[in-house]
C-alpha cells in the first residue's frame, strides 16, 4: 500500500519544475529511502556520454567509492547490458557483485528508458535478506517512467 501513497508525492517531485533535474533526483532518493524502511541505499546510475559506462547520479545512503560502473560489471553493469530489471535476494549468491557496503543483503536495479534507448537506471541496495517484491519493482518501474518523461 505504501507504494499507491507514494506515486503522488514521486508525480508532485517530477513537476517541480523550479527544481533543477539534479535536485529532484535527489528529492526522489530521499522520499524512497526515508518512506520504505528496507531501502537503504537508493540512488541512480547514468550512462557517461558515450563511453560505455555508467556515472554515478544524486544518491541517499552511505557513501560509494562506485562513481563509474563499466557496462557488464556488477549488478548496474549488467542491467546497463541486459536493459532489464535485476532483483538480488542475496549479493553474497552473485559471482558479478560490486560490494559496496558489508552490510548490503539484497539489491534491485531497475533501467530508465528515454525514446527507447537505456539512458540509466534506479538502483536500490537493502540491508535486510530478500525483501523486494513484485510490488517494489511495479513501482520503481513506475517512477523510472517518471523520471525519463524529465529526461526528454
Amino acid at each position: 500500500m505504501i507504494f499507491e501513497a507514494l506515486r503522488p508525492e514521486v508525480n508532485s517531485i517530477i513537476t517541480q519544475d523550479s527544481n533543477t533535474v539534479e535536485d529532484r533526483l535527489l528529492a526522489i532518493c530521499q522520499l524512497l529511502e526515508s518512506h520504505i524502511p528496507y531501502y537503504n541505499w537508493v540512488g541512480f546510475y547514468f550512462k557517461n556520454g558515450d563511453k560505455n559506462e555508467l556515472k554515478l547520479g544524486p544518491y541517499v545512503g552511505e557513501p560509494t567509492d562506485h562513481e563509474i560502473i563499466p557496462f557488464g560489471k556488477g549488478i548496474c553493469g549488467q542491467v546497463a547490458v541486459s536493459n532489464k530489471n535485476f532483483v538480488v535476494p542475496d549479493v553474497s549468491a552473485q559471482d558479478n557483485y560490486i560490494a559496496c557496503s558489508i552490510s548490503v543483503k539484497a539489491e534491485i536495479v531497475v533501467p530508465i528508458f528515454v525514446n527507447g534507448e537505456n539512458v540509466g537506471q534506479i538502483d536500490i541496495d537493502s540491508n535486510t535478506a530478500d525483501p523486494f517484491s513484485s510490488e517494489d519493482e511495479h513501482f520503481l518501474e513506475y517512477v523510472c517512467e517518471q523520471v525519463a518523461a524529465l529526461l526528454v
